[in-house]
């Protein structure tokens, strides 16, 4: 027999027999194998072969130490048979002292069938590998993740779908970094090792996605075997091309749908319909409980489908019911609450969305607003809003990385939103509340201040009030609503804010 037989390679193969390794050298090579009944039938001349014995061990310990030293005399270096894994730690430590990688086994015969593919018959041992391949296609797969599965199970190994940057999907097995930074991708097929893992992969062409691999791995896995499942990888990869564009063409129609029912929610305005909540109940979007609603908008040309299949796995991490679909050219999403979420929540789902935020600005060209917390359907509709909001003053922000927080705007969100948003009136509303207590006196002064030019002598003629009245006046307003008059971003936010509600 030729050269060539790895221990850790036989260990590696799937159908070895249920072999496991009892004492010896665990790096053992082999030039041949004998299988035989009895050890009596072995030939004398064993020198750098394996003994596979069909009889099992002898029971008694002197037995035991007596086989071991005859196998050894006649030149075996390893020796397999059923029951080694019940000797005693005396012929364990023999075996390991006169250099004899002892083995347990409870198939010989599919043990040698093994030995006899890996050393004489790759063809037939690409063959098997081949077969099991095919067999993986005759169960229909829910997906990509679900083929992968298939394939995994029935070579036995670790199959993974990989890109430059990691892997993208993979079963069986987990293929480690090393690995994967050994794995070549300008070539067709390629050959890696790292320390004791090996893995064969093959390029996948495929026109919806480019630059991956599909790679079939495991630990000891010798020369041949990895000869044989290059050809593996090669058979599987046309079918886990096409179901990749099966899942593509599927994921690009569904998000379709659900951009188009964000769109027809988005434009009730938080106004109650059955049959769109029926259509987001179905989609498994839930309006009730507490919302924070976040949206990327593009800063440049952008793939929003590609933006929002690179956010999923971030948006799966967060604690919290995660949703998210395109909108224009961009991402909207929103994390759902079942229960009020306490401050520190809170905080941890806007450090989690700014960290998605920086993920994603790495390869797009994004920019992102988070909206506030809001309760129920109106409050879903209000948050994505002023996500939306935020987004648009964060593409002009490169100082804050292109990420804005609605809690965090303050009077800015009210300029944004004098450009004709619908969200802007409620927001004044909201802001200048205070100054209509005791008749609305502060608010018409406040706006008769900020008409003329915040000259208090001028505001005191125009209302025909005293000078200090008006000062003191605006100390309150100052108070109440915690503005600085001396910002001019800040005074011209608030006299558009007057100009909307007074207007009304």
């Amino acid at each position: 027999m030729s050269a060539g037989l790895r221990l850790a390679a036989l260990l590696a193969h799937p159908e070895n027999g249920g072999l496991s390794r009892v004492a010896g050298p665990a790096d053992a090579e082999w030039d041949g194998v004998a299988v035989e009944d009895r050890e009596d039938e072995l030939a004398d001349s064993g020198a750098g072969r394996l003994a596979v014995l069909i009889s099992g061990m002898p029971p008694t310990t002197w037995q035991q130490d007596a086989l071991l030293r005859r196998v050894r005399d006649r030149g075996y270096t390893g020796l397999a048979l059923p029951g080694a894994a019940w000797i005693d730690g005396g012929a364990r430590r023999l075996a390991d002292r006169i250099g004899l990688s002892l083995l347990d086994v409870a198939h010989p015969v599919q043990l040698a069938k093994a030995c006899w593919m890996l050393i004489e018959a790759r063809d037939a041992l690409t063959l098997s590998q081949v077969r099991k391949v095919a067999q993986s296609f005759e169960y229909s797969a829910d997906d990509l993740a679900d083929l992968l599965r298939h394939i995994a199970a029935n070579l036995s190994r670790g199959v993974a779908l990989i890109d430059r940057a990691g892997v993208v999907l993979e079963a069986g097995g987990h293929l480690g970094d090393e690995l994967h930074a050994a794995i070549g991708f300008d070539s067709w097929t390629d050959l890696a090792h790292a320390g004791a893992a090996a893995a064969a992969s093959v390029r996948v062409d495929s026109p919806g996605r480019t630059g991956l691999r599909l790679v079939l791995f495991g630990d000891g896995l010798g020369e041949a075997q990895l000869q044989s499942l290059t050809v593996a990888a090669e058979i599987a990869m046309p079918a886990i091309a096409a179901r990749i564009l099966i899942d593509e063409v599927a994921a690009i129609n569904d998000v379709a749908v659900s951009s188009a029912l964000l769109r027809d929610f988005a434009d009730l305005h938080g106004a109650p319909d059955d049959d769109i909540d029926r259509r987001m109940l179905e989609r498994g979007w839930r309006t009730q409980g507490h919302h924070l609603g976040f949206h990327l908008a593009a800063r440049g040309r952008l793939d929003a489908f590609s933006l929002l299949r690179s956010l999923r796995a971030g948006l799966g991490a967060i604690d919290a019911e995660a949703h998210a679909t395109t909108a224009g050219r961009g991402v909207s999403g929103w994390l759902t609450f079942a229960e009020p979420p306490g401050p520190e929540r809170v905080e941890r789902a806007v450090a989690a969305l700014r960290e998605l935020h920086t993920g994603a600005v790495k390869a797009f060209p994004v920019a992102t607003g988070v909206g506030s917390l809001q309760p129920g359907p109106s409050g879903l509709a209000t948050t994505l809003d002023e996500a939306g909001d935020a987004a648009r003053i964060a593409a002009a922000r490169s100082a804050t990385g292109w990420f804005v927080r609605v809690d965090s705007l303050g009077l800015e969100q009210l300029l944004l939103a004098w450009t004709g948003n619908d969200t802007f009136v409620p927001a004044a509303e909201s802001l200048l509340a205070p100054l209509r207590e005791g008749g609305g006196e502060l608010l018409s002064t406040l706006a008769a201040y900020l008409d003329h030019e915040s000259g208090i002598a001028a505001t005191a003629a125009a209302l025909g009030l005293h000078r200090n009245t008006v000062a003191v006046r605006i100390r309150r307003v100052q108070e109440l609503l915690g503005i600085d008059m001396n910002d001019p971003e800040a005074r011209l936010a608030l006299h558009l804010a007057c100009r909307a509600v007074l207007m009304r």
